[in-house]
C-alpha cells in the first residue's frame, strides 16, 4: 500500500485559518503546531474555542450529523505527508482511510441497525466490500478484547450497551483500519467520571502497541496530562499555550492558561 511522502510530522499546521461557509470570523486563525511522528498531542480548550473544528480539518473526513466541513482560507495544513490545501476530493478520500477518527461523542454514531461487531467491522467493508470475513471477525475480536470488553458483545446491539460501552466500541471502530494517525475528539465526553481514566488509558496502550500518532481533544487537563506528550491550548481560535504540560503551566503567557494552572495546583 502507498503511505505517500515520507515526513517527520504527522500533522504540520503553519499559520493555519480555518473557516466555515457563511460565517464572518474564522475558528481557527493563524496557528502553528506539529504533531511529530508516534507522539500524542492533546488539545484543550473551553467550549468554542475551535478544538473540534481542528480535529475535523486534521481528520479529512466527518460523523453522520456534524456541519459542514471547515475550510482552509490562509495557511497550510499538511497530514501525513499530504498537503490539504492542495488535495483533491480523492485524495483526501484516501487520506481518511489512514486516520482514525473517534468523533465527539461517538458512541452515539454507532449503526443502531447494525450489532457491535458489524458496526466495527463496518470500515473494512466500505473499503473492500470483498474483505475476507473470517479475517475481518478476527481483527474486530482483537480490538473488542483491546478495549476491554468481552466479546459477548460483539453479538449486541449498541442500545444494549452502556455510554461508556459504547464509546470504547466506537474508539474500536475508529482503529480497525490500523491508521497511523489517531484524531479523538474529547473521548471520554459525557461519560460517567468512573470510566474516563480507563478509555484515555485505552488510547494510551493501543497508541504505544500500535505506534500510531495522536491527537487527542479533552476538556479536563488532569485527565489528558497522563496519557500526551505535549498540549496546545487554544482560545477563541488562537493557540495560547504550547509544549508540553508542565511547562505549559509554568509559564502561563495567556489569563486563560493561567486558569487551567490554577485548576491543577
Amino acid at each position: 500500500m502507498n503511505r505517500g511522502p515520507v515526513t517527520d510530522a504527522a500533522v504540520l499546521a503553519d499559520d493555519l485559518t480555518l473557516v466555515y461557509p457563511g460565517d464572518d470570523a474564522p475558528a481557527i486563525n493563524g496557528v502553528s503546531f506539529r504533531v511529530a511522528q508516534g507522539e500524542t498531542l492533546g488539545l484543550v480548550g473551553e467550549a468554542g474555542s475551535g478544538k473540534s473544528t481542528l480535529a475535523r480539518a486534521i481528520a479529512a473526513q466527518s460523523a453522520p450529523g456534524e456541519r459542514e466541513a471547515p475550510q482552509l482560507a490562509g495557511g497550510g495544513l499538511t497530514v501525513l505527508g499530504v498537503d490539504l490545501r492542495a488535495a483533491r476530493q480523492r485524495t483526501r478520500d484516501r487520506l481518511a482511510l489512514r486516520i482514525g477518527y473517534l468523533p465527539q461523542d461517538g458512541g452515539s454514531s454507532l449503526q443502531p441497525h447494525l450489532t457491535v461487531g458489524e458496526n466495527v467491522a463496518e470500515p473494512i467493508f466500505l473499503r473492500d466490500k470483498h474483505f475476507d470475513r473470517v479475517e475481518a471477525g478476527t481483527a474486530v475480536a482483537m480490538l473488542v478484547d483491546a478495549v476491554r470488553l468481552p466479546l459477548s458483545v460483539m453479538e449486541k446491539f449498541p442500545h444494549e450497551l452502556s455510554r461508556g460501552q459504547r464509546q470504547r466500541i466506537a474508539l474500536a471502530r475508529s482503529l480497525v483500519l490500523e491508521p497511523e494517525l489517531l484524531v479523538a475528539d474529547d473521548p471520554t465526553m459525557g461519560v460517567d467520571v468512573l470510566v474516563r481514566g480507563p478509555i484515555l488509558q485505552v488510547v494510551a496502550e493501543l497508541q504505544k502497541e500500535l505506534g500510531f500518532s495522536a491527537l487527542i481533544v479533552g476538556h479536563d487537563l488532569r485527565e489528558l496530562r497522563t496519557i500526551v506528550d505535549r498540549i496546545a491550548v487554544l482560545h477563541a481560535g488562537l493557540i495560547v499555550g504550547y509544549g508540553t504540560v508542565d511547562d505549559v503551566l509554568a509559564n502561563p503567557l495567556h489569563s486563560y492558561v493561567r486558569t487551567l494552572a490554577s485548576l491543577q495546583s
